[in-house]
């Protein structure tokens, strides 16, 4: 055995001495190989570079591909024009709507309900789980919307149940329907559609919390009192406030039909910071008056009015009772916000807190008759379903124009509002809503709500958190809400009757700090201080002179700060980022390396108009004559001989844009300066095209601004 073990050790040696010895051989060859190409690429190299620094022509090669690029941006097929945009569009609609006629009913019917009403796509996979969650989502919500309700609908000057009557939607549809039906009980025609039932059908958001909110509540108020006095003539001053309903659900259903939801943007983010803390500030200043129990009181919505009436009411009689009753129920309130905000299980305290204080209060009142001693209470509320209000609408009224302009604001801010709350809790939840399915939703629900003793109604933050808050799955939290109001209103209003004003007053303070966001303010002076321009406009506009102008002004800054940026649009320098053919402004990037006799200029404009072209154009001729006055002074090399324009932020030209560049070119051209440009766009492209600025400028038409230097210029200087 040892003989032959030995023998195979031997041969397994000089297997593997063989095999070593053809591994290196093999790489010692490649080694080689590689050594020569590595020589022949730097011969090549070196020779390349030397010919290019020799002034020698570039390769036809490369010339054929520039060439070959600036026919991809000449050669392009026409735009479509704005009218060819609107016959397109009304084309494809009639190939649809013929599509569909082609189509069985059964087949094109579904699919259009499912989308103007969203509540037959969800309702399919509701559960019961879902039920249960939206039940105590409901009773929660409830809970806390019917003293809310209350408080808001004196805050708009109107009797409590007007605000009640914005809630309940859902159960009272229902039993009408039913109830007409089986037992044909024609009292009950009279009964129409409310808000919160519209937009459950029709709206895209599952959490939002539809009722009256305090922003538009004081918007009527304060606008609608100028033309009605509220308290000497209540039934004018009703038909005024449902008619602004009208024309607000109005206004509402036309931004979403034609899509104009843009309008409402015109309400920036940091205008709305301002307006709802400026709103705040005067909804808390009113309040005053049922804290402290004052007699007597400005209807002004102004600081100094109410400031002003406050210092008076000092030597006038007011109630102590009042002032401690409100401020021991705000006090109240506020720390049971403060114990849910710390811990979460706790989320039902702050809802339900503001029920048990109008409980407590009411009993206390009750007992001690305390409305005897001077505390104002809310007496009778009216109970029962909706009575229709259509005979009170007044269109033909002397008033109809200002009702109107008045319908028109409030649509806006109260869209401002609902589109904000939707999309704020519909990100968190990781869903879209649809704003324009939105707009239209509201402004049908304002237009039933119109029609059936309601007042405007929107998505409310405060009722909407704690919507979220209790765990809600869909808009069904609403439909329990609604029934628990609808039995408040009807077997329930006669407990209310010594519910003291001051509790409503404590209600509404309580609710105002979530209007005020200090953080956000401060974020918006931080980013961009013409956007807290505007917030500061908007918040001094309100607390200063009233609800409309301090709108007014937050949309004149936003204007003006549009069109600020258009007229004085601004120019960057651009230079190649070292490694790189990328040119990027050298201010942003200081290590981009500018080339010698070459100035890149990108404008930092969408447009070049006739409100900015002028300017753009003065500002590059007095940057080439600065530096070539110095260049000519310190080194005559180093004059511009190239002035690359990048077009690829500008996105379309008017023609007074076109007639400054050609003027641009020509006061080039007097200083021996060549005017390349690069990357235009398709609108761009074409009108210099149809203007004949790409013949006069020879063609010099770029992909990027590396291409145009290498081209215009007969050697590569500083690349």
């Amino acid at each position: 055995m040892a003989p032959s073990i030995a023998a195979s050790e031997n041969e397994l040696s000089q297997f593997s001495q063989t095999l070593q010895t053809k591994v290196t051989s093999s790489v010692l060859m490649n080694e080689t190989e590689l050594s020569q190409f590595s020589q022949t690429l730097q011969t090549n190299m070196v020779s390349a570079a030397t010919d290019f620094t020799a002034g020698e022509a570039i390769p036809d090669l490369e010339k054929n591909c520039w060439a070959e690029r600036t026919l991809w941006i000449l050669n392009a097929p026409e735009p479509p024009d704005l009218w060819r945009k609107l016959l397109d569009s009304v084309l494809a609609s009639g190939n649809k709507l013929k599509s569909l006629k082609e189509k069985p009913v059964s087949k094109h019917a579904i699919p259009i309900f499912e989308a103007m009403f969203p509540i037959l796509l969800w309702s399919r996979n509701y559960t019961a789980t879902k039920f249960k969650s939206d039940l105590l989502a409901g009773l929660t919500l409830a809970s806390l919307c019917i003293p809310q309700s209350i408080g808001y609908a004196t805050l708009a000057k109107l009797d409590p149940q007007y605000g009640l009557l914005c809630c309940k939607s859902w159960a009272e549809l229902s039993l009408a329907c039913f109830f007409t039906w089986i037992f044909k009980i024609d009292k009950l025609r009279d009964t129409s559609v409310l808000p919160p039932l519209i937009y459950a059908v029709m709206g895209t958001s599952k959490e939002i919390a539809i009722g009256p909110v305090a922003v538009v509540s004081l918007l009527l108020s304060s606008m609608l009192q100028k033309l009605a006095d509220p308290v000497a003539n209540p039934a004018a001053y009703r038909k005024l406030v449902f008619t602004v309903t009208f024309f607000s659900g109005v206004f509402q259903a036309a931004f979403g039909l034609l899509r104009l939801g843009f309008l409402v943007d015109f309400l920036s983010h940091a205008a709305i910071v301002g307006f709802m803390g400026g709103a705040a500030a005067i909804i808390g200043l009113q309040q005053l008056k049922g804290l402290l129990g004052i007699t007597y009181f400005t209807n002004k919505t102004d600081i100094i009015s109410i400031l002003e009436a406050v210092v008076k009411s000092t030597h006038s009689p007011w109630n102590p009772h009042t002032c401690i009753l409100g401020c021991s129920f705000l006090c109240f309130i506020l720390v049971m916000k403060s114990v849910g905000r710390k811990n979460k299980k706790l989320f039902w305290l702050p809802a339900i807190a503001p029920l048990i204080s109008v409980i407590l209060s009411t009993l206390i009142v009750y007992l001690t008759r305390a409305d005897k001693r001077g505390v104002k209470i809310v007496k009778h509320i009216k109970a029962g379903l909706n009575p229709s209000s259509v005979h009170q609408l007044q269109f033909n009224g002397p008033h109809a124009t200002e009702l109107a302009k008045t319908g028109l604001i409030v649509a806006v801010v109260a869209l401002a509002e609902a589109v904000s709350v939707g999309r704020s809790f519909a990100s968190i939840k990781g869903y879209h809503i649809d704003g324009n399915k939105e707009m239209l939703a509201m402004g049908v629900m304002n237009i039933a709500g119109s029609l059936t003793s309601c007042y405007v109604a929107t998505g409310s933050f405060s009722r909407t958190a704690v919507n979220v808050s209790s765990g809600c799955e869909t808009v069904v939290s609403n439909i329990v809400m609604a029934v628990t109001v609808l039995i408040t209103l009807e077997l329930l209003t006669k407990l209310l009757y010594f519910t003291p004003t001051a509790i409503l007053a404590s209600i509404i303070l309580s609710a105002l700090p979530g209007l005020v966001d200090l953080t956000e303010a401060y974020n918006i002076w931080k980013i961009d201080k013409l956007d807290f321009l505007a917030c500061i406009g908007a918040f001094l506009g309100v607390l200063f002179m009233s609800i409309e102008m301090g709108l007014l002004i937050a949309v004149a800054i936003s204007f003006a700060k549009i069109i600020l940026n258009s007229i004085q649009p601004g120019t960057e320098t651009l230079g190649r980022l070292p490694g790189t053919d990328m040119f990027c402004d050298v201010n942003q990037y200081p290590m981009a390396v500018e080339t010698p006799g070459v100035l890149v200029i990108r404008i930092k404009s969408a447009l070049l108009c006739f409100a900015n072209a002028n300017f753009v154009r003065e500002r590059i001729l007095k940057w080439v004559i600065k530096e070539q006055v110095v260049d000519t002074k310190e080194n005559l090399e180093g004059r511009f001989q190239l002035v690359v324009l990048d077009m690829s932020n500008l996105m379309n030209i008017d023609t007074t844009g076109t007639a400054s560049l050609e003027e641009l070119y020509d006061k080039l051209v007097i200083h021996g300066i060549e005017l390349a440009i690069t990357n235009p766009k398709w609108q761009v492209i074409q009108k210099l095209r149809l203007a004949n600025f790409v013949n006069k400028i020879g063609g010099k038409v770029f992909l990027t601004a590396g291409e145009a230097i290498d081209a215009c210029l007969p050697t590569r200087m500083g690349s």
